[in-house]
């Protein structure tokens, strides 16, 4: 479909997706080797590794606080474990104050400890499992890949930017036969995501748009939760969990939940985009282990794990120092940010045997790619449950599936924000 003929919500997801990633991307320059440098030679460096290849930091960083950058396992470790010294209320200031500072990321202490505890059971396994066979897979099938199968050639990124989208509304509680609403609230979200900018005559323009992109999508949310707490159903949705949820005796309010709601969905998916887009990657550049996996689907699971280490969309996190503190000998200086660079920890010799390599069989151990500690994301089971019902329909529904030799090859690039711009294929 040429870009006239598409409906205005579609071009308008299309542009906000380029935009996030034209924001996010960075200098062009070899990533994993200028950190497997500084792992050997500079571990923790006194600067703002980030701001220097040119990526916005969605904390808000205040330039007069120092940073420091910290590039090895065990000191990316001991930063996220510990949330009383290393605090994340700062991010309120920087994507939060786009979604009223109420936001999961940017929480600390009693608040932080509260808000995860209502959240969390609607988050986990046992409840994402039941909506992999409930929800996920009839879409992810029936929608996406049937349809695509008689063509024999597609852009996998193309049904990578819809199918997340598609399965978060769905399980948030947005009606199913709406799609050229819900893209129209993606694109609000990823507008929100791209207001962070470095560079400061873009940064009102940007600021504005994601505050009105905001505003936009609030108020579908608060319109959504409000008709389906008066419907009353007990649904097995988002908002209907949430709305039912309680805690230590407190309840949340229709704006508290259509704030924490619109809090998720910047990210929400975003995030599988790119990681579906890194794993066909990783895996069509590798065609005898794209051949095991279709054989052995107990290996899918690996495979997501070992890319989401191998090659993190998120490539690093941000902390303030509380007080005065030593990170590997270094003097840390109370309010100081400290930026693990998680993509560089993840590929940390002294962890990973032969980091390097994409290897599925490793023997599992702690990486970053969903963070670590008291602030590891939330909706990692989630993401985790999409890209495999993904992969699996995929293997099931695309014989032979291979690179398109007609098309260039995948590259999974930028700073942050990182994956393949297109991954193109063909099948039998």
């Amino acid at each position: 479909m040429s870009e006239n003929n598409q409906p205005a919500a579609e071009q308008s997801l299309q542009a906000s997706f380029a935009n996030v990633a034209a924001n996010y991307r960075g200098e062009n320059v070899d990533l994993h080797a200028m950190l497997r440098e500084l792992r050997h030679n500079s571990p923790i460096i006194a600067e703002d590794f980030m701001a220097k290849l040119g990526v916005p930091n969605i904390a808000g960083i205040d330039a007069s606080r120092p940073t420091y950058s910290v590039f090895k396992h065990r000191e990316v470790m001991q930063v996220l474990r510990d949330a009383e010294s290393f605090t994340s209320g700062f991010i309120a200031e920087g994507l939060g104050a786009f979604v009223d500072g109420l936001i999961l990321t940017g929480m600390d202490g009693d608040m932080h400890r509260k808000a995860r505890a209502l959240l969390q059971p609607i988050f986990m396994p046992a409840v994402v499992n039941r909506w992999k066979s409930t929800v996920m897979d009839p879409i992810i099938r029936q929608e996406y890949i049937e349809p695509m199968v008689a063509a024999k050639r597609a852009d996998l990124m193309e049904f990578a930017l819809h199918f997340p989208i598609r399965l978060i509304y769905s399980l948030i509680g947005f009606p199913a036969d709406q799609p050229q609403v819900v893209k129209q609230y993606a694109a609000w979200a990823l507008d929100i995501l791209a207001g962070p900018q470095l560079d400061p005559s873009k940064a009102e323009r940007a600021r504005e748009a994601a505050m009105s992109a905001s505003k936009n999508l609030y108020d579908a949310i608060i319109g959504r939760v409000q008709e389906v707490r008066a419907a009353a159903t007990g649904g097995d949705d988002l908002i209907s969990r949430l709305i039912a949820a309680e805690y230590e005796g407190g309840r949340l309010d229709d704006h508290e939940i259509a704030t924490f709601v619109r809090s998720l969905l910047p990210a929400a998916g975003e995030t599988t985009t790119r990681t579906f887009g890194s794993i066909m990657t990783l895996l069509l550049e590798r065609p005898e282990l794209l051949e095991r996996v279709r054989n052995d689907r107990s290996l899918v699971p690996k495979a997501i794990d070992e890319a989401i280490r191998f090659e993190p969309v998120a490539t690093f996190k941000v902390r303030q120092a509380s007080k005065d503190l030593q990170l590997a000998g270094v003097d840390i200086p109370k309010g100081a940010m400290v930026q693990c660079i998680v993509i560089s920890a993840n590929r940390d010799e002294q962890v990973f045997a032969d980091s390097e390599t994409f290897n599925i069989d490793r023997d599992l151990k702690p990486s970053f790619g969903f963070g670590f500690g008291p602030h590891t994301c939330i909706g990692q089971f989630i993401a985790k449950a999409e890209l495999q019902v993904a992969v699996n329909a995929i293997l099931d529904l695309l014989p032979g599936l291979r690179l398109d030799p007609d098309r260039p090859a995948p590259v999974i690039a930028g700073a942050q924000l990182r994956g393949p711009h297109s991954v193109a294929v063909v099948w039998d």
